[in-house]
């Protein structure tokens, strides 16, 4: 058959929203392409029902098999897994890969813990010398399993794609894909995915980035040659600048009982895996009721989706801030849409929700979360929220990182240095950015502007399609 097929792995949330909720698979579908897509089993049915047309089939992820497989020489895989998230090269800003050594050192059992100063001075000749991280990557060969072998043999793709370059369990198709002879490639999905992320976990052969800069890191810090590197945007936005999602400002309103008569100020709970957000939330909850604020303000507060796992440190500070929403008045709480299975609370049903929390914010505030680039679209003012929770999450051997020492990883950077938001690490400055806000509210939309561009590339709305060309251009 003349037909072509790619397989596209999406085996988390945010991979089905830039797949399936932007013009991506439908142009690789009306380019003649059959595209396969592997999905969690959970959800298979169900997006079949939403998503299924012709040229478009849904298959299972294996993901059981996969984990298994993973625990197979468990440890040696851990230890190649956690050396490539890190070891990218020195030449690229590594302060987000190195919070995450920090917080290994502090939270893995003691038979990795004693073997850790041994694995710094793996990272630190694998920051320094490309040949040690060819090594690696070969290494990583070793752990090749056969869990696709009858997708394979029976769609016969001619390229397979990863919503990461094997950075999750789509290691081990990208590496069965590539000992099979069938050409690779990977989208970058998340804003600091490029620069939190070291090596490849797999023998990818081109990727797809957000922008120049995203492709300058994937070239310097994972020796990316800059020839198989294509700036395609980000599809998953296309949505925001096509105005697709907005609810209407009464009802959105009226859907979480606010009051149209005050000013919103939306507060996106971020850095939950590293800091509390208790503290934030607390700080604005008084100053919404305070009377120092400008304006009269009302406070919506949108819940991390890690806050709905199962660790107890996170569902104990949803349920603080549960209990603020209803000690204070003017406060309100909305919860990510979950998701079926494994894949947490990143949904596409929640685009809507997302977009119009956005879209009526007249002022947004974050800990420097990707949305800080999503609000800055919706042309709202934005702030950095960095108050520090004196002593973190305080809990045995978990990690904590003060919000104010955070300003120099990567992303936060960018935004600090475009200018496009205000950051504030007391209650004062966090008061003081609401009210300049409040005031003047087009204070730094020049700079918000330039910051989108910088970072997205296209804002058009053509990212689905430039990608999926991008992808069909290489089968």
């Amino acid at each position: 058959m003349s037909e072509k097929r790619v397989f596209v792995s999406a085996d988390h949330g945010l991979a089905l929203i830039y797949f399936l909720q932007s013009q991506l698979v439908p142009r690789m579908v009306e380019a003649g392409t059959h595209v396969i897509m592997l999905v969690h089993e959970d959800l298979r049915v169900e997006l079949e029902q939403k998503f299924g047309r012709d040229g478009l089939t849904f298959e299972g992820l294996r993901v059981a098999q996969a984990k298994a497989y993973a625990r197979r020489s468990r440890e040696l895989q851990w230890w190649l897994s956690f050396l490539g998230r890190v070891g990218g090269s020195n030449r690229i800003n590594t302060r987000a890969m190195d919070s995450y050594v920090e917080q290994v050192w502090i939270e893995e059992p003691n038979r990795r813990r004693m073997f850790m100063p041994a694995g710094w001075g793996v990272i630190a000749g694998l920051r320094r010398s490309r040949l040690l991280r060819r090594a690696m990557l070969r290494a990583q060969e070793l752990f090749t399993p056969d869990i696709y072998r009858d997708l394979f043999e029976s769609f016969k793709p001619d390229l397979v794609v990863g919503s990461t370059p094997g950075w999750r369990l789509d290691r081990y198709l990208l590496r069965e894909a590539a000992a099979r002879g069938t050409p690779t490639t990977s989208v970058i999905v998340g804003w600091d995915n490029s620069s939190s992320y070291g090596l490849p976990g797999a023998g990818v052969e081109h990727v797809n980035s957000w922008s120049a800069i995203q492709a300058e890191e994937l070239h310097l810090g994972s020796d990316w040659p800059r020839n198989r590197i294509n700036v395609g945007g980000i599809p998953s936005y296309d949505g925001y600048f096509l105005k697709q999602w907005e609810i209407p400002r009464e009802t959105y309103f009226q859907r979480h009982g606010l009051n149209p008569h005050r000013k919103l100020l939306s507060y996106a709970c971020s850095f939950v895996s590293f800091s509390p957000s208790i503290q934030n939330v607390e700080a604005l909850c008084r100053l919404v009721n305070s009377g120092t604020l400008a304006e009269p303000c009302q406070l919506l507060i949108r819940l991390h989706p890690n806050h709905f796992m199962d660790v107890r440190l996170f569902s104990d500070e949803r349920d603080r801030i549960s209990a603020l929403a209803h000690e204070y008045p003017h406060v309100h709480v909305v919860e990510p849409v979950p998701l079926a299975g494994q894949l947490g609370h990143y949904s596409g049903e929640d685009s809507p929700e997302k977009a119009s929390m956005m879209a009526h914010s007249d002022v947004f505030i974050t800990v420097y979360s990707t949305m800080v680039v999503e609000a800055a679209i919706h042309g709202r003012p934005i702030i950095s929220a960095c108050i520090d929770m004196p002593g973190g999450w305080n809990w045995p051997r978990k990690y904590s990182l003060p919000l104010s020492s955070i300003g120099n990883w990567p992303t936060h950077d960018r935004f600090r240095q475009a200018g496009a938001g205000r950051i504030a690490q007391t209650e004062s400055e966090l008061r003081d950015a609401i009210n300049e806000y409040l005031q003047q509210p087009q204070m730094d939309s020049e700079n918000r502007l330039n910051f989108v561009k910088q970072e997205v590339t296209f804002v058009d709305g053509t990212a689905g399609h430039r990608t999926a060309d991008f992808l069909v251009s290489l089968i």
